[in-house]
Parts: C-alpha cells; sequence; structure tokens
C-alpha cells in the first residue's frame, strides 16, 4: 500500500569529489565483470585469479554507485532517502515495509516510468503473507540466468545431461527461470512437481542419459519415495539434484544422496532474484564439518542451534552486509535492474566471510581447506562465502527456548524410519485452558497415522531435540513437564496441511485460526 509520495530526484544525493572518482574508478570493475559473463570458462578464471581482497573492494565500491545511480534516477529511492534523513556516506536499510509498500510500483522504477515491453512480472509464493508482484527487465533476467547457469556448469560439469525442472510453474520466479537458465547448459523438460510425469520421462528417454532433477528439497524427497513405492528402477539411473527456494539440512542430503549422484542448493529471494548464491563441493564439505564437529560450527557460525545453509557468491554481482541483527542486506550492483534494491533486507539471518578468512579460520582449527572430503583444490575460486540460518519469525518459544524448523528436520532425518514415513511437518505453541503452553509438532505421513507410530515419535523427537539444540536442553532441565512436546500426526492433505496443494512451497509455522493468523 502506498503511504508516502515520491518526488522527483534532483542530484545524486551526496556525490561528492570521492563519491565521483569512486564510480569514474569503477569503469574497469565493469569491463571485468562483463569479461566473466562471456562464458563458463572466462567466470571460472575470473574468479579463480582475482584475490579475495580486490573483490571485496570492487564489490563494496560498485554497491555504493548503485546507490547513488539510484538516487539520482528513482523517484521513490531518492524520497526515501529524505525520508530517513540520510547522512553523508550512510544508506539506510530497505524492506519490503519501508520501501517496497511506501511507493509505487512506478516510483521505483528507474526514471519513476514502466516500460510497455520486455518486462516480466514474477510472483511471491506468500509465504510471509499475502503474495507480492516483481518486475524485471529482460537483461537482468538474462544476467540472473547466466549466473545460474555457470552455477551448474561449476557444480555438475559439461557433461551432456538431460534436465528435469521440477520448480512449481506460472508466475513464481524461480521455475520458469530456471528453466530458461538451465536451457544454456542442457535438454529441459518443464514438468513442474508433477511425479507422474517426471517418472514416465524417465521411462521415455530411458537410462542411457544422465539426468539433472531441479526442484524444492522435500518433493525431491518424495519423488524417490513414489518412485520407491512403484518400484521404478532409480538404480539404473544416474541422477543429480539441484534444489532451492528452502532450506536442506544434512540429513535430507544424505537421503536424496540414497538415489542421487550430486546434490547441490541455490539461494535467492523473489523479492531481490534467483542465484544470488549457490552451494559449491567446498561449501558443502564445509558445512558437513560443521554438522559432524559441534566447535567447528560454533567456531564458524557462531553459538545457534542451527546449521546454517553455506554457499558462494559473485561480489561483483551482489554486496552482502551484515547488520547488528545478523540480518543479510543485499545490493544487487547491475545497472539492468529496473527497480533497484539498495541494502535490501529479506530478514534472512546470517554471516559473511572472504574466502581467504574463512580458509585461515579453517587453519586454526587445524582443518586444511584443501583436504576437505570432495574437494578439488585445483579449481577452488576465490569467490565469498555468506551462510544463511533463515528467516527470524519462522520460530517458536517456550520458556525461552527458540525451536527452529531445520531443528526438526534434524529430528527427522535422525530416524530414518521416522523420515520415511513423514511427507511434511509444521510447528506451534499449544496452549491448555489454564493457559499452559508447549510445543506442538505436527506431521503429515504417508500412511494412515496409528497410536504405534505416535509413539515412535513422541520417543524419538524430544531426545534428538535436546542433543542438538542448547536452549531446548537447559529449558528442559529446568521445565520438563512445560517442554514435552505435543505430537499430532495427520495423513496427507489433513488438519493444518490441508491447503498445501494450493502451496509452491510448504509451510513450517502453524498459528491457530483464534489467533486471526495464518500459516506462513
Amino acid at each position: 500500500m502506498k503511504t508516502n509520495q515520491a518526488t522527483k530526484p534532483n542530484g545524486i544525493v551526496g556525490a561528492g569529489f570521492l563519491d565521483r572518482l569512486h564510480m569514474f574508478l569503477l569503469i574497469p570493475r565493469n569491463l571485468i565483470l562483463r569479461l566473466a559473463c562471456t562464458s563458463f570458462d572466462a567466470f571460472y578464471w575470473t574468479y579463480k585469479i582475482l584475490p579475495p581482497g580486490y573483490l571485496e573492494w570492487a564489490g563494496r565500491v560498485r554497491a555504493r554507485a548503485a546507490a547513488l545511480h539510484a538516487a539520482k534516477d528513482v523517484p521513490a529511492y531518492a524520497s526515501f532517502l529524505q525520508l530517513e534523513r540520510y547522512r553523508q556516506g550512510h544508506f539506510p536499510e530497505t524492506d519490503k515495509d519501508n520501501y517496497i509498500r511506501a511507493f509505487t510500483t512506478e516510483e521505483r522504477c528507474v526514471h519513476g516510468v514502466l516500460p510497455d515491453k520486455n518486462i516480466m512480472i514474477d510472483e511471491s509464493s506468500g509465504s510471509t503473507g499475502i503474495p507480492y508482484n516483481w518486475i524485471r527487465t529482460q537483461n537482468e533476467r538474462k544476467e540472473s540466468q547466466l549466473a545460474v547457469s555457470y552455477f551448474a556448469t561449476y557444480c555438475f560439469g559439461k557433461e551432456r545431461w538431460i534436465t528435469i525442472n521440477a520448480f512449481s510453474m506460472g508466475a513464481w520466479a524461480t521455475g520458469l527461470n530456471m528453466g530458461i537458465a538451465l536451457q544454456k547448459n542442457s535438454i529441459v523438460k518443464n514438468t513442474g512437481p508433477d511425479i507422474q510425469k517426471i517418472l514416465h520421462t524417465l521411462s521415455f528417454f530411458g537410462p542411457q542419459y544422465p539426468y539433472l532433477i531441479a526442484g524444492y528439497p522435500p518433493f525431491l524427497k518424495h519423488l524417490l519415495d513414489e518412485a520407491r513405492n512403484r518400484n521404478f528402477p532409480l538404480e539404473s539411473y544416474r541422477l543429480n539434484g539441484l534444489v532451492g527456494g528452502e532450506g536442506m539440512s544434512e540429513g535430507l542430503r544424505d537421503y536424496l544422496l540414497q538415489s542421487f549422484g550430486k546434490v547441490y542448493s541455490g539461494y535467492g529471494a523473489t523479492d531481490l532474484e534467483i542465484g544470488i548464491a549457490g552451494e559449491t563441493p567446498v561449501a558443502v564439505a564445509i558445512r558437513r564439518l560443521g554438522w559432524k564437529r559441534p566447535d567447528i560450527r560454533t567456531a564458524l557460525f557462531g553459538d545457534d542451534s542451527r546449521l546454517p545453509m553455506l554457499f558462494q557468491y559473485n561480489p561483483l554481482m551482489h554486496h552482502i552486509e551484515v547488520n547488528d541483527n545478523r540480518e543479510l542486506l543485499f545490493t544487487i550492483t547491475r545497472r539492468s535492474l529496473l527497480s533497484p534494491r539498495i541494502r535490501y533486507n529479506v530478514h534472512d539471518q546470517g554471516g559473511i566471510a572472504r574466502f581467504d578468512d574463512m580458509k585461515e579460520k579453517l587453519v586454526s582449527l587445524g582443518v586444511d581447506i584443501s583436504f576437505l572430503p570432495g574437494v578439488d583444490s585445483s579449481t577452488l575460486l576465490n569467490l565469498p562465502f555468506v551462510w544463511v540460518f533463515g528467516r527470524r519469525d519462522y520460530t517458536i518459544s517456550v520458556m525461552g527456548a527458540n525451536i527452529y524448523p531445520e531443528d526438526l528436520e534434524q529430528c527427522l532425518y535422525a530416524e530414518p524410519e521416522l523420515a520415511r514415513a513423514t511427507h511434511s511437518f509444521c510447528m506451534s505453541v499449544s496452549e491448555g485452558p489454564l493457559g499452559d503452553v508447549q510445543p506442538c509438532f505436527l506431521f503429515e505421513v504417508n500412511e494412515a497415522p496409528d497410536e504405534a507410530m505416535s509413539e515412535k515419535f513422541k520417543r524419538a523427537i524430544p531426545g534428538h531435540l535436546r542433543k542438538i539444540n542448547n536452549d531446548f536442553r537447559e529449558a528442559w532441565k529446568e521445565y520438563p513437564e512445560t517442554l514435552v512436546p505435543e505430537i499430532k500426526l495427520y495423513g496427507i492433505g489433513q488438519g493444518p496441511f490441508a491447503n498445501d496443494k494450493s502451496r509452491i512451497k510448504q509451510s513450517r509455522l502453524f498459528k491457530r485460526p483464534e489467533e486471526e493468523q495464518v500459516r506462513v
């Protein structure tokens, strides 16, 4: 909803001599980025040769130039800076509330104009409320698609393969763009999340081709489970997986690796764009080390019960910062954006590290990054790392213990029988008649739930949760009767899972209708 009236820009806000000098010096950095986008080999050697310190500096300069250009050319951003009492050298954070909803779509466009062609509209999934519309130029979509293509080549190689794109089709940003991006690498069939079509495609073309199946992590699990139920000969096929749209536990990765040769994830946000960052062999190896060794996890990512997703990103395309709340701030530094995002906060918590800083930190912990499992030291790129815990509002809290969806997923995949039985899950807080509260875990299971199955969940989940979540373990010592979770099982599409068919992502947080809120 529009709340502020944008004014016509009247010059670059705060652009003094140093700013103009930086923008002049930026010219060779723009040429480097263009060169790196000419082919995968150019991309590979650019980020293998350029040192981490240079990439950090160039990314910071590009981000400042993007902010200055937005202040000059975008009516909404110029007004935003005035409303936020802009100070020389400090550009305030933007987010959906203070910037996107505060100005019209046209005001947030360059020169305040929405062009009449070569524009595509994406719709967000609505995972945090009402779906929203995002506009992009043809050029900015091509650039983000190219980033996805290079990432896929780096992770899966140059071998010919068939891609089955199982991301949801339609207005969503991921599905259509992933299909177009991966056409640069392979033959693509856009099936959407249709298990019957996917298995038919595999059967039709046969096991003589390698396949890359792209989709949301839980969907790939459902695909494997259903294939096994139908006695489909997955073992005859060479499959790799490319996932995104939400986080993935290492337990789920192990589950998928029973049938997939490799599984890598990408990071993006509809508010921003797809292809912001991607898992690489070294990023996965570091994350799995942190999964096995809590001391490594704490040293690298801080004192948090969650194991974050770990990616590498291109700092010449995306400048990432971290605010005092450990939230990631993104500036897309390319000039092709119709609606620039400057220090934009999607409220994902996480952190960043230069490649050399991560390497040195691991050395101080007695780990040589070159000898981690699955890492080829000759192919390492100097790209920085970003780790993502997820949204702050995707939690429940009982007696001071924060419980996250990632915790519950780890508990599930620690028990293979429970993992196979579970289709989806979500969390809530259950309130008793006297106002007492306790955590409530709700599971959608593949078979009709019975008391025996319920008892298996009740025995396994609390014990694993105490192992992995420090808050929960400490609170349990003081309030064990309050922390015993209420566990409820539902059949497919029943109870709180009835609306999941109309959603492109599974919901992880459930709040009851009487609270006048919706699942997010």
